[in-house]
């Protein structure tokens, strides 16, 4: 392929920042063909961030595994997300020979992971991906507390959406198919196929938490073809003073205090909520009752704070048929949130 000439700025020049790292464009809006995970996409990011100095050179790069860890105290999750990155193929938008173009890649190379929970862990970034980095000349500045802070891979995908277009002077609004902004927040095939679930289980927890954490308020709304709806758009900009301050003040919480947060702030006065098509939480069926008493409302919040999209009912069925015939647990509560946790990371939506 022929090479187009460079342009005077290119986002390897960028440089990061202790708050702050820098991601390709190309890399935020890529479709997954193998889905990924919210833990996949920051370790990913991490990748980058360690490997940025070098990042278009043939060099393998190293990293403490500690470094990849988060709260978790072991290096498993890391091997899983490692497997899942190295077979993960992504497409994405390129410009070849000044035309149009889509390139299919896999996000990481060979690796070498020490056997030490406390060792290095070495890999490498394909040739074809070092190329497309090298020929991007849009990027987006992510803040890391931010990064860690949303809780769905959902939310950390709009919010690179928004920090990669955000700077656009001439631009504040975008449109995509149905089908293109469920392929770019990474919804597996055959999931939320519909515009209600898509919204309720995916957009809306999605938009709630970047428009309380991030620098920006984000609105996506639907655009209908006939009585369906067919597209979207994605609409942003940059908040005030207050609502900054707002945001700021939001991140220095716990994490189940930021979603609260968040939660909170996406309602209205009176309870209502100012989130276009989001319904106030449905009561807790009757057929539940049978099974067991209620759990503390706060635990019902906390659960669909920490798990946006799923129904938390339905968990609440399963872990009370899984109890069955097991000694009582002496906090009911705690131990319905740690069985909704595995579920969750069992079953990622």
């Amino acid at each position: 392929m022929t090479k187009l000439p460079q342009p005077s700025y290119r986002t390897v020049d960028a440089r990061p920042t202790p708050e702050t790292l820098i991601k390709p464009g190309e890399l935020v809006d890529l479709i997954e063909v193998t889905p990924l995970t919210l833990a996949d996409r920051r370790i990913y990011n991490q990748l980058l961030e360690n490997a940025w100095e070098a990042i278009d050179k043939p060099v393998m790069h190293v990293i403490a595994k500690s470094d990849l860890r988060g709260n978790h105290n072991s290096n498993d999750r890391i091997g899983d997300s490692i497997e899942r990155l190295m077979s993960a193929i992504v497409k994405m938008e390129v410009i070849w020979d000044g035309k149009p173009a889509v390139e299919r890649v896999q996000l990481l190379g060979g690796n070498v992971e020490m056997a030490r929970s406390d060792g290095l862990f070495e890999y490498e970034i394909p040739a074809r991906l070092r190329k497309v980095i090298t020929n991007s000349t849009v990027f987006a500045r992510l803040q890391r507390e931010v990064m860690f802070a949303l809780s769905s891979k959902y939310a950390l995908t709009l919010y690179e959406m928004v920090q990669k277009r955000g700077n656009l002077r001439w631009k504040s609004s975008e449109t995509f198919t149905l089908d293109g902004i469920r392929a770019v927040l990474g919804v597996p095939k055959g999931k939320l196929t519909s515009w209600s679930n898509l919204r309720l289980r995916a957009i809306d927890p999605a938009v709630a938490e970047v428009c309380a954490l991030s620098d920006y308020m984000v609105e996506i709304a639907p655009i209908k073809t006939g009585r369906s709806v067919t597209h979207v758009e994605l609409r942003w900009w940059r908040k005030d003073g207050d609502a900054t301050d707002k945001a700021e003040r939001s991140l220095s919480f716990a994490s189940t205090g930021r979603r609260a947060r968040a939660a909170e702030e996406a309602r209205g006065q009176g309870g209502t909520t100012t989130i276009p098509g989001q319904t106030p939480p449905r009561p807790r069926p009757a057929w539940l009752d049978r099974q067991g008493e209620a759990l503390r409302t706060e635990t019902y919040e906390t659960a669909r704070l920490r798990f946006p999209g799923y129904d938390i009912y339905n968990i609440e069925g399963q872990w009370r048929e899984w109890s069955k015939g097991k000694s009582p647990a002496e906090d009911p509560d705690r131990a319905f949130l740690a069985f909704f946790r595995k579920y969750a990371e069992a079953n990622p939506i």
